[in-house]
C-alpha cells in the first residue's frame, strides 16, 4: 500500500496598497486551498518573527506586490532585503516559489516585478513554478474574459481600474491566480513526494 501524499505548505508573502492585491492573493490561496495545500497568507508589511518563521518551514512560497513605477512597491522591497538574514543562513534554499502581481494598465510593466520575484527566488536558491498557461485574448475568437487573458508566462498578473475598488479586479484575472494557487500547490506536492522518493 502506497504512503499518502505530502500535504504542502504554501505561504503567500504579499502587499497590498489599496486592497486590489490583496483580493489576487485570496484567490491564489483559494486555488491552492482547493489542491490541498495548507496556506499561510503573510502581509509583508505587517510581517512578524513567527511569520518569518512560517515562511522559513513552507514548502513553497508565492511572492505577492502592485506593480509601481515599473517594479514591485517599496514595502515589498523593504522585505526582500530583510530576506537577506535567510540568505545569508540558507534558510529557503531549494524551497519553491511563484509570483503574482496588479496593476492599474494592462501592461503596467508588470513583467519586471515578476522578474523581480523570479531573481530574488533564485538569489535564494529557490525553484521557479510558472504560470503553465496558453495566452488568452490574442485572437479574433478570444475575449476579455478567458484566462491569462493578459497573456504573462512567468507568473499570474491581474488588472484594475486605477478608479474603481476591489470589486474592479477583473474576473478573469481571478481565475488566472486561483489557477497558479492550484499549480503550485500540485506542483509543490510531486517535488514533496520526489524528495521521499529519493531519500527511500
Amino acid at each position: 500500500m502506497s504512503a499518502p501524499l505530502p500535504t504542502p505548505v504554501v505561504s503567500i508573502a504579499y502587499h497590498s496598497g489599496y486592497g486590489h492585491t490583496a483580493v489576487v492573493a485570496e484567490a491564489v490561496r483559494a486555488g491552492a486551498v482547493d489542491a490541498g495545500a495548507t496556506v499561510h497568507l503573510i502581509k509583508v508589511d505587517e510581517i512578524d518573527d513567527a511569520q518569518w518563521e512560517l515562511l522559513d518551514a513552507s514548502d513553497a512560497i508565492v511572492f505577492g506586490s502592485p506593480t509601481y513605477m515599473g517594479t514591485a512597491s517599496g514595502a515589498f522591497h523593504v522585505f526582500a532585503e530583510a530576506s537577506s538574514k535567510r540568505w545569508f543562513a540558507d534558510a529557503w534554499q531549494d524551497k519553491l516559489a511563484a509570483g503574482f502581481t496588479n496593476s492599474a494598465s494592462k501592461s503596467g510593466d508588470k513583467g519586471n516585478t515578476l522578474d523581480f520575484f523570479q531573481t530574488l527566488a533564485a538569489q535564494h536558491g529557490m525553484n521557479w513554478i510558472n504560470l503553465g498557461l496558453k495566452p488568452g485574448w490574442n485572437s479574433s475568437t478570444g475575449s476579455e474574459n478567458d484566462i491569462n487573458r493578459l497573456g504573462f508566462f512567468d507568473g499570474a498578473a491581474a488588472q484594475s481600474n486605477s478608479d474603481q475598488g476591489v470589486e474592479g479586479v477583473h474576473k478573469a484575472d481571478l481565475l488566472t491566480a486561483e489557477h497558479l494557487g492550484r499549480r503550485v500547490a500540485e506542483t509543490t506536492r510531486v517535488f514533496l513526494a520526489g524528495r521521499v522518493a529519493v531519500a527511500a
